[in-house]
This record gives structure tokens, C-alpha cells and sequence, in this order.
């Protein structure tokens, strides 16, 4: 009776690995989605915020979103078959919140600083976070 007992408890731990894992599958698509998203609109929209109050009231709301989308995806526990690799993520959106907050910074009279255009790794940095992501989705499959 005990060794079926360890045998129950063994699968409903392996069920819970399971399910965490395709739970934190599915927050990493999402959060790849997002990021994505970001890094194909953003360039166009930061275009337009040099001269176009509107754009840069949008691009300004575009980084606060994509901010507060990459702290809540750092602050998720990753099962761990993908620990090393959320740590990686971990790591380059550090980077990426710093670019973000960069952005923030170069605002001026409500349009954003042309010369940030030229001096910014932000969507290599996203870029960088996506192929990361790409391998985590191979983890669900």
C-alpha cells in the first residue's frame, strides 16, 4: 500500500510539472507576442513622435505598457526545465527596461529627442529576448 501511495504521489508531482510548464509555455507565447508586437510598431510610431504630439503621447503609453508587460514576466517562477533560459530572459530584459526608461528620458517639449533614434539598442535588445523565447516554446511541444 505505501509503494502505491509513492506511486500516486510521484505522478500527481509529475502532472504538476507538467502543468507548469505548459502554463509558463503559454506566458512566454503571450509574452513573445507582446514583445514582438512592440518591436514591429514601435520603430514606425518613434518615427512619427519626433514631430507629432499624438505619436509620441502613443509611443510614450507603447513603452509604459511594454514595461510593465516585461517586470511581470521577469517576476514569473519558471518551472525548471526552463529556469536557465527565463534567467537569460531575466537578464536581457534588464537591458531592455533600461532602453525603455532611456526612451522615457528623451521627451522634450511632449515630442521625443531626435538623436535617441540613433543611439538605441532597445529593439535589438527585444529581438534578442524574442529568440530566447522561441526556444522555450520548444520546451511545449
Amino acid at each position: 500500500m505505501s509503494a502505491s501511495m509513492l506511486l500516486l504521489l510521484g505522478g500527481c508531482s509529475f502532472l504538476n510539472d507538467a502543468q507548469d510548464t505548459i502554463t509558463y509555455v503559454n506566458e512566454a507565447t503571450d509574452y513573445l507576442s507582446a514583445a514582438t508586437d512592440f518591436a514591429n510598431d514601435a520603430p514606425a510610431l518613434a518615427q512619427q513622435a519626433i514631430g507629432d504630439i499624438q505619436a509620441a503621447e502613443d509611443l510614450q503609453t507603447m513603452h509604459q505598457d511594454m514595461q510593465q508587460t516585461v517586470e511581470s514576466f521577469s517576476d514569473l517562477q519558471a518551472p525548471d526545465i526552463a529556469a536557465e533560459l527565463h534567467q537569460q530572459i531575466i537578464e536581457q530584459n534588464s537591458a531592455v527596461i533600461t532602453e525603455i526608461e532611456t526612451y522615457l528620458n528623451n521627451f522634450k517639449d511632449g515630442l521625443l529627442d531626435p538623436a535617441i533614434l540613433e543611439n538605441t539598442e532597445l529593439f535589438q535588445s527585444v529581438q534578442d529576448t524574442t529568440s530566447i523565447i522561441d526556444q522555450i516554446q520548444q520546451l511545449g511541444e
